[in-house]
């Protein structure tokens, strides 16, 4: 669980990252806040939002299991614990 969130949240602060990255090589102050207009910070966070969103839709798309085949659950045989399977 902490995998996806944490690819998540990478991808969301990537943008504003990159933008810290630009003002840092142009040796602008980068936590003055003249430097982080709002037009800015609204684009950013549009830029974040569309990584988001497609990342969802790779995952939808390309992750997981083959479609038809079938789950089986965590099971115990003969007292040890069998992981879940696809089959």
């Amino acid at each position: 669980m902490i995998r996806p969130v944490a690819t998540e949240l990478l991808l969301f602060f990537a943008p504003f990252a990159i933008y810290a990255i630009y003002l840092f090589t142009m040796r602008e102050p980068v936590l003055e806040r003249e430097s982080w207009p709002l037009p800015t910070l609204a684009w950013l966070t549009i830029a974040a939002l569309v990584l988001i969103l497609g990342s969802f839709v790779v995952l939808a798309q390309w992750g997981g299991e083959k479609p038809g085949s079938a789950y089986v659950p965590a099971h115990i045989e003969n007292g040890k614990l069998v992981p879940g399977t696809s089959q």
